[in-house]
C-alpha cells in the first residue's frame, strides 16, 4: 500500500498562496506615476481636480513635480530617461513640442473624444482645461460706461487711461486684431504684421507690459491700470480683494492647457490611461467648483452634473460664457516658428 503525504502539497500551496497575495498587494498599490506641471496654486488645484481621480480611476499612486515649460520636457526627452509620465503644457507648447517629437502618441482608442473641440487635441496631445484672457477695468474710472470690447480698449478718446498688455505675442496679437475689426472666424492664419500695426497705435497708452500672472492682478488692483487684458483666473483674488474692478467675457479669449506624455517616459501606457480619464465629462466636472474661472474642455461635463448658477457665471467654458468668447488656436503658434516670430516683433516694437 503506497503512502500519500500532504506535506508537500502543503509547502506549495503555502508558497502559491504567498505569490499570490504578494501579487494582490502590488495590484492595490499600483505603478506610481510622475505629474509635472507649473506649480503653484494652480498646479495644486489642477492634481485636486484632475490628475488625483485619474490617478485613483486606474489605481495608480501619484507623485507631482513641476517643470518651467517645455525647455525643461525637452532636456528631459534628451536625457533619455525622463523622470515625468504626464505634463502639462500651453497649448503653443504641446503644438511645438508634437512638431519636435517630443511626446509618446496617445492612444484614441482609449479616449472618447465627444465633447472635445477637433482643434483642442492632436496625436501626442490633448486639451486638459480652459482658461480666458479677459477685458478688466477699473470701476472708479468707468462708472457705468466701462470698455465691453477690444475696439473699445483701442478708444483712447472715448475711454482715457492707462491700459497693460501681456508681454506675449500670443493673446496679444489676437486682442489687437480683434481691435482693428478681424472677425474671430478670420482670426487665424494670424496677419502678424497687422497685429503690430495695431499695437503701435495702442503703444502709447500702455503703461505696463506685464510679464506674470501676479503682475498682471498687482498693476489693477492697486490702480496703476485703468483697464487691462489679464487672464481670468486672476480677476478672482482681485475681486476677493474689493479693488473697484470689474471684467467683461466678452470677446475674451478661450485658450487651453494640454497634457502629453514625455517621449520615453518610464509609465506610458499608464500615462495614456491617465490622460483619457482626465478629458471624461465625469473629470472635466471637477473644474468649475475646484477652479472657478477656469472650464472643462469637454463640453458634456455640463451635461452630467447640475450647477449653481453662481459657479456657472464664473466657469469660463459654460455654455452662456462660451459664446461669448472666441477660441484660441494655440497650435498655430506652434507651427513654422510662428511663436518665435511672433516675440520678435513684439519686443521690437515696445523696444523702439
Amino acid at each position: 500500500m503506497s503512502t500519500f503525504s500532504i506535506a508537500p502539497r502543503a509547502r506549495v500551496l503555502s508558497v502559491t498562496l504567498a505569490l499570490c497575495g504578494f501579487a494582490a498587494t502590488q495590484a492595490i498599490a499600483g505603478e506610481t506615476i510622475t505629474f509635472a506641471g507649473y506649480g503653484g496654486d494652480y498646479q495644486k488645484n489642477i492634481v485636486k481636480a484632475l490628475i488625483k481621480p485619474a490617478a485613483e480611476k486606474e489605481n495608480l499612486d501619484l507623485r507631482t513635480e513641476s517643470h518651467d515649460g517645455l525647455a525643461t520636457v525637452r532636456v528631459q526627452v534628451a536625457s533619455g530617461k525622463p523622470a515625468w509620465d504626464v505634463v502639462q503644457l500651453g497649448a503653443e507648447e504641446c503644438a511645438t513640442g508634437s512638431t519636435q517629437g517630443l511626446f509618446e502618441k496617445l492612444d484614441y482608442k482609449l479616449i472618447n473624444t465627444d465633447g472635445i473641440p477637433a482643434e483642442a487635441k492632436g496625436s501626442d496631445w490633448i486639451a486638459s482645461n480652459y482658461y480666458s484672457v479677459v477685458l478688466a477695468y477699473r470701476t472708479d474710472k468707468y462708472k457705468d460706461n466701462p470698455p465691453k470690447t477690444w475696439a473699445d480698449f483701442w478708444d483712447v478718446k472715448k475711454f482715457p487711461g492707462k491700459r497693460s498688455l501681456a508681454l506675449a505675442p500670443q493673446e496679444t496679437m489676437e486682442i489687437a486684431l480683434l481691435a482693428d475689426g478681424v472677425t474671430p472666424d478670420k482670426l487665424y492664419p494670424l496677419d502678424q504684421k497687422r497685429a503690430i500695426k495695431s499695437l503701435e497705435r495702442i503703444k502709447p497708452n500702455v503703461s505696463a507690459w506685464w510679464t506674470s500672472g501676479a503682475q498682471s492682478a498687482q498693476l489693477l488692483r492697486d490702480g496703476e491700470v485703468d483697464m487691462e487684458a489679464i487672464w481670468g483666473s486672476r480677476i478672482a483674488p482681485v475681486l476677493q480683494s474689493g479693488a473697484p474692478v470689474n471684467f467683461t467675457f466678452n470677446q475674451g479669449l478661450l485658450a487651453y492647457a494640454c497634457l502629453a506624455i514625455p517621449k520615453g517616459a518610464k509609465h506610458v501606457a499608464e500615462a495614456r490611461k491617465l490622460i483619457a480619464d482626465v478629458v471624461t465629462p465625469s473629470i472635466q466636472a471637477n473644474i468649475p467648483e475646484v477652479m472657478p474661472f477656469y472650464g472643462p474642455v469637454n463640453s458634456k461635463a455640463f451635461d452630467i452634473r447640475k450647477f449653481s448658477p453662481d459657479v456657472l457665471a464664473k466657469a469660463n467654458s459654460s455654455p452662456q460664457n462660451r459664446a461669448q468668447q472666441v477660441p484660441m488656436n494655440g497650435a498655430w503658434w506652434g507651427m513654422d516658428q510662428n511663436l518665435q516670430k511672433g516675440n520678435e516683433s513684439l519686443r521690437a516694437l515696445i523696444n523702439q
